[in-house]
């Protein structure tokens, strides 16, 4: 796959994860934060586990199995998922799609 593919593929997910959080912000009058690849879920959405638990859910939704996102986190310490990226999470999904086709 080219690299121009990856990066247009990178683009959509971006804006369908984006619509993905701006769902999960709103109920804390959040959902016109800017989204990203450089957005951290823990410092600039200030989602919590709870948050996190309904993204996967939706994730599961719009992707199906091919998207992991328990595995996606359980290969992270804590550390690193506190500093976890939206961009990190939009690489894994573009990889996960990927590999199914």
């Amino acid at each position: 796959m080219s690299i121009e593919t990856t990066a247009a593929n990178e683009v959509t997910v971006l804006a369908q994860l984006g619509g993905m959080l701006r769902e999960l912000l709103e109920e804390y009058g959040l959902d016109d934060a800017e989204i990203t690849m450089d957005t951290t879920f823990h410092d600039d959405l200030e989602l919590e586990s709870v948050d996190l638990v309904a993204l996967s859910g939706q994730l599961r939704e719009r992707y199906g199995d091919r998207v992991n996102f328990a595995t996606f986190i359980a290969e992270r310490d804590l550390d690193e998922i506190i500093a976890l990226t939206v961009g990190e999470l939009v690489r894994y999904i573009v990889a996960s799609l990927r590999a199914t086709e």
